[in-house]
């Protein structure tokens, strides 16, 4: 069972080594797991999962391989090996998913020994399928024990989800959380990856407890002896250019999360918008714009050279507004688009572009190859594994 388990993994190209592998198994000779699958998917995760963008196919690999009590016993078809699911196993699990009151319920039809002993009777009795019926393990009937019918206290077997909220006990629930660079970003997931983004130093006054040197005085002087030290803050200063409005209508929700997860991980984080490609002035106001607008110029004065900047936008528009003068669809620009992209780029050190549009259409739009060649290569898709490697090309 163990070895498939591990082939699969690596077959879904989970990193998995055979160091890790004999470290699950490690675990499994202490009894760290025994005969309760959840504790069983947490301690094999812990061995086996170095790198949280592949838990999700961990998950697949885990789910195609443990089936709950089908996948007990013997082949596909056969009976189910009652020896194989021991009393310990099912109480434990009995503790962990039931409620005072659900246990007091299960109480009503003779307790749960007594579902429990039926279940095993009926697993061992029981040589083929049914549909329908009272008794038997089987789909659509009034059983205690099977799936898409319906009984007050029973035991789900073999369905994806609830259907009438009555089982005191599922089998095949699994509810973790889905997580891989391809998958669509959130909050939690952008914040994942803008952790490669960061830069620790020990700044401020001494406020931190330092435990080490805490102890080491304390063991000298024989008395408590606070030690304390200025605290670990991320120095990465962050400055973001957010398209707006057009065609990045579309993706509002995506920059929100993505914005929402940057403020939340960089004290020193600066922002602008505008609209399409970068002109003579940028603006923090959509709604008073016009009237507050902040001349490109100056937010190249005001913001050092150590500053990382991250564009956000489609780059969908027509070509003339990166080319030419006057291209611009909102008012008449002095200088082409392109110019002060370079300016842009030119004085800060550090620069990546996100684009929300699927990379396999960025061919499909030439203002977008455009905006890339300027960018010197430098833009990403706005998944997972996009903003991963434009925070790993920021750090260099």
């Amino acid at each position: 069972m163990f070895i498939p388990f591990f082939l699969e993994l690596k077959a879904a190209k989970v990193p998995v080594t055979l160091r890790e592998f004999l470290t699950l198994m490690e675990g499994m000779d202490q009894h760290i797991a025994d005969y309760d699958l959840e504790a069983f998917y947490f301690l094999a995760r812990a061995a086996l999962v170095k790198d949280e963008r592949f838990i999700d196919r961990f998950d697949r690999v885990f789910s195609h391989c443990f089936k709950g009590v089908g996948a007990i016993g013997g082949n596909e078809g056969s009976p189910v090996d009652v020896a194989e699911i021991p009393t310990e196993w099912l109480m434990r699990l009995a503790d962990k998913h039931l409620s005072d009151d659900e246990k007091k319920l299960i109480e009503s039809l003779g307790g749960f020994e007594k579902l429990m002993e039926t279940l095993k009777q009926r697993l061992a009795e029981q040589k083929e399928r049914h549909q329908g019926g009272s008794k038997w393990i089987g789909t659509a009937g009034t059983s205690p024990f099977g799936a898409y019918g319906y009984n007050p206290e029973g035991v789900r077997i073999g369905q994806n989800e609830s259907r009438n909220r009555r089982a005191v006990k599922v089998w095949d629930e699994r509810a973790f959380k889905n997580l891989d660079d391809s998958v669509e970003l959130g909050t939690r997931n952008i914040k994942v990856a803008l952790k490669r983004l960061r830069r620790w130093v020990r700044d401020g006054a001494d406020e931190e407890l330092d435990l080490d040197n805490t102890i080491r005085a304390t063991a000298e002087h024989g008395w408590l002896d606070i030690q304390t030290r200025p605290e670990r803050r991320n120095k990465i200063k962050l400055l973001m250019f957010f398209d707006i409005g057009g065609s990045m209508d579309d993706h509002i929700k995506i920059a929100e999360e993505l914005f929402s997860a940057a403020k939340s991980e960089f004290r020193q984080l600066e922002y602008f918008y505008f609209h399409n490609c970068i002109y003579e002035g940028v603006w923090k106001d959509n709604f008073r714009r016009r009237a507050s607008m902040m001349p490109t110029e100056d937010v190249l004065r005001t913001y050092g050279p150590d500053y990382k900047v991250i564009f956000v936008g489609d780059a969908a528009m027509s070509p003339y507004e990166i080319m030419m003068a006057g291209g611009s669809v909102e008012h008449w620009n002095r200088e082409p688009g392109l110019i002060w992209m370079n300016r842009v780029t030119g004085h800060f050190r550090k620069s990546a572009w996100l684009n929300p549009l699927p990379e396999a259409h960025w061919g499909y739009t030439q203002s977008v190859g455009i905006m890339r060649d300027l960018m010197a290569g430098h833009m990403y898709p706005l998944t997972l594994g996009g903003l991963e490697a434009a925070a790993k090309e920021l750090s260099r």
